[in-house]
C-alpha cells in the first residue's frame, strides 16, 4: 500500500523547474521496479502499479482511446519484470542496475505509448515520416522522463532498502538471545 500510495501521490504532484511543468516525472517507473523486487508474486507485484494508475487516472485527464490506455498499462506493469528478474539484485540491489532499469523504462514507454499514438490515432500520417514526426512531437514531454525516472527510482529503492534493515534489525534482536541477568537472594 506504500508503494501505490507514492505512486499516487508523486503522479498527482507534477514538479516544476522555471515555471515549466517537468512532465512525465513520476514514481511509477520506481515503483514498478520495486514491487517486482520485493514481491515474489508477479500478479501481486504488477497489482501495485496498476493500481497505482488507475487511481491517479481518476484526478487525470483521459487518454482519449482505449487502445492508448491498455498500451499505457501494459508498459507501466512491464518493469515489474525487470524488478523480479533478479537484474537489480537479490539480497541488496545493485544501484547501476537500478538507474540502469529506470532509464529502461523511460525509453520503453516513450517509444511504446508515442508509436500506440501514431497508430490508433489519427494525428499523424501513417506512414515513416509521420511516426518520426510523432515522435519529435512528443520529445518535450520526454526531456524531464528519465531524470524523473531515475530520482524517483533511487528514493523509492533507498526507501525499500531501509525498510529492510530495520525489518532485518528487528528480526535479528528478536532472535539473538538476551543476556540473563541472575540475581543474588541474599
Amino acid at each position: 500500500m506504500a508503494l501505490v500510495a507514492i505512486a499516487v501521490l508523486g503522479r498527482l504532484w507534477q514538479p516544476t523547474w522555471n515555471g515549466e511543468p517537468m512532465w512525465h516525472a513520476t514514481p511509477l517507473a520506481g515503483v514498478a521496479l520495486a514491487a517486482g523486487y520485493v514481491f515474489p508474486n508477479l500478479l501481486l507485484a504488477a497489482s501495485v502499479p496498476v493500481a497505482a494508475l488507475a487511481i491517479s487516472n481518476l484526478w487525470l485527464p483521459a487518454y482519449g482511446d482505449l487502445a492508448i490506455a491498455a498500451v499505457v498499462y501494459a508498459v507501466i506493469a512491464w518493469p515489474v519484470l525487470l524488478g523480479a528478474a533478479g537484474l537489480l539484485g537479490r539480497e541488496r540491489p545493485r544501484w547501476l542496475a537500478v538507474v540502469g532499469g529506470s532509464l529502461a523504462c523511460s525509453l520503453v514507454f516513450f517509444f511504446s505509448t508515442n508509436l500506440a499514438h501514431w497508430l490508433f490515432r489519427a494525428d499523424y500520417p501513417h506512414t515513416l515520416a509521420g511516426l518520426g514526426s510523432c515522435f519529435a512531437a512528443a520529445l518535450p514531454f520526454y526531456r524531464w522522463m528519465p531524470l524523473g525516472d531515475a530520482a524517483w527510482t533511487v528514493a523509492v529503492f533507498a526507501l525499500v532498502s531501509a525498510a529492510h534493515a530495520v525489518v532485518d534489525s528487528l528480526q535479528e534482536r528478536r532472535l539473538r538471545p538476551q543476556a540473563v541477568s541472575v540475581r543474588s537472594l541474599d
